[in-house]
């Protein structure tokens, strides 16, 4: 079985460094050979109809504008690629959904799509049961015209901006998805894919009478399913599942990688408030089988993620921050999943580097937090880059999170690589990769609300962080290969 390297992975668009694969692959190469040890994650490479690669029309295939499977299988010789696959939908342009347009019921197609009578006997919507859900848009189903019949069909629709949809809903109940499913794993498999985030997997199961999000037990028996279908082709799996973090944690007591969406907000908020109280009782109690993460293609989580952890007041005041110094906001829109109060926060959309106000020292000590909590650490381009808040994509798509998506020429990159805050972020990434303390234990140690102090021990090896959150700095005391103690000022 594939084992995850314990090392931090880089998350990128095929063409957000330098443009396509060949040319990420040179990048890599060149500046990054022993930085991204654990890896690469590819954001979507696959020929996609919208939502910057997340509405695929097929995983069979490369985008030819980005490369070819070529390209992937050669990134793949020297870090392990992970990609996604959105397991609860596929682009309205797939083939697939294409000749169900075509020819209705009688598309060979057909069963893998969920028509509303699949839920509903006689395929009409019930408000009742619909208020009850966990919505991403509007109204969770999209009506098309079948071109041989004229008839109308109403399928289910759980994303999309426009109406309808570009991304249908799969029917995972069904033998024929299954089929589907198992070809994109195996097709992953011969092209030397070593890791698959099922993203948006928590919305597979529809069932009335529930928030058709994360829905248990039925969700479990699809996990088992698709465990098993990995485990059979040595792929490792990532759930992606934005939730309230009881969600997060009955998944990772499952047996699975979750990803830290906590951790990013705590983190910020520590930073920001100078003070360490709720970070540190976080890193206590979390499981340690997460992928950490401070940014990302999307934002930094607030709900659902954290519901329960925070107070609402205080999250508007760091919220509040970050809109001041450029960001903007993703908003929940179903009522029944706002706090009592009104706050409706999704996700805080920025860049990292400029969430801390391009404060150099705040910046290197929210990496080396992220680096010391427990699991296999990803750091986004845009952050590897310390890349600043681009408004003005922002304003040329109207898409909020274009603002953290900066596609950066080659030219783009070597002027990067000078910066003095992206080369002193290698180097904590060298030592996190290099340093044999973090295959050992991990302890938060005690310290005053003003500082962070954590360690890892392995034998005789040990690190300490400290982190002083009224000045940022940050030092990690270890043992060097002499048996020495040294300072390692970040």
């Amino acid at each position: 079985m594939t084992t995850l390297k314990n090392k931090v992975q880089l998350i990128t668009y095929p063409d957000s460094m330098g443009g396509n694969l060949k040319e990420l692959n040179t990048v890599l190469r060149t500046h990054f050979s022993d930085i991204f040890t654990g890896g690469v994650h590819i954001l979507p490479p696959f020929p996609s109809s919208g939502d910057r690669g997340f509405a695929p029309l097929t995983y069979l295939e490369i985008d030819p504008a980005l490369g070819s499977w070529e390209d992937v299988r050669s990134i793949g010789e020297h870090f392990d690629v992970l990609v996604d696959l959105m397991v609860n939908h596929i682009s309205q342009q797939s083939p697939y959904f294409q000749d169900f347009l075509a020819k209705g019921r009688s598309s060979d197609y057909a069963d893998l799509f969920l028509t509303l009578d699949k839920l509903w006997t006689d395929g009409r919507p019930v408000q009742a049961d619909i208020d009850k859900m966990f919505l991403r848009r509007s109204k969770p189903y999209s009506t098309f015209r079948i071109e041989e019949s004229g008839v109308e069909e109403t399928v289910w629709t759980t994303f999309g901006k426009t109406d309808p949809s570009e991304q249908i809903d799969l029917d995972v109940r069904s033998e024929l998805t299954r089929q589907l499913l198992r070809s994109f794993f195996e097709n992953f498999k011969e092209q030397n894919v070593k890791i698959v985030r099922l993203d948006a997997v928590g919305y597979v199961i529809k069932k009335l009478g529930t928030s058709c999000f994360f829905v248990e037990p039925d969700i479990y028996s699809f996990l088992d399913w698709v465990k098993e279908l990995a485990d059979s082709l040595d792929i490792e799996l990532l759930p992606e599942v934005h939730a309230h973090y009881s969600t997060q944690y009955k998944l990772a007591e499952y047996g699975c990688w979750i990803y830290d969406f906590i951790l990013p907000y705590r983190v910020l908020e520590a930073l920001v408030n100078r003070s360490a109280a709720e970070l540190c009782q976080y890193l206590k109690t979390r499981p340690a089988k997460q992928f950490t993460m401070l940014d990302c293609h999307d934002g930094i989580p607030v709900k659902p993620d954290l519901d329960g952890l925070i107070d609402t007041a205080e999250a508007r005041r760091l919220v509040d921050v970050c809109l001041e110094r450029g960001a903007n906001l993703s908003l929940i829109l179903s009522d029944e999943h706002k706090a009592e109060d009104g706050f409706d926060v999704h996700q805080i959309r920025c860049t990292y580097y400029s969430a801390l106000d391009h404060n150099d020292d705040a910046y290197l000590a929210a990496r080396a937090i992220q680096f010391f909590a427990p699991g296999i650490p990803q750091v986004y381009y845009v952050g590897l880059l310390a890349g600043e808040n681009d408004v003005e994509r922002v304003k040329l798509t109207g898409e909020g999170r274009e603002i953290n998506r900066h596609n950066y020429i080659l030219e783009e990159i070597d002027q990067a690589l000078e910066k003095e805050v992206v080369q002193r972020l290698l180097n904590l990434i060298r030592f996190r990769n290099s340093y044999d303390a973090f295959q050992g234990q991990f302890s938060v140690l005690d310290a005053r609300d003003d500082e962070i102090r954590l360690q890892w021990s392995n034998g005789e090896q040990y690190c300490t962080l400290a982190v002083n959150l009224n000045t940022y700095q940050s030092v990690i005391c270890y043992m060097d290969e002499q048996g020495h103690e040294a300072n390692y000022v970040i």
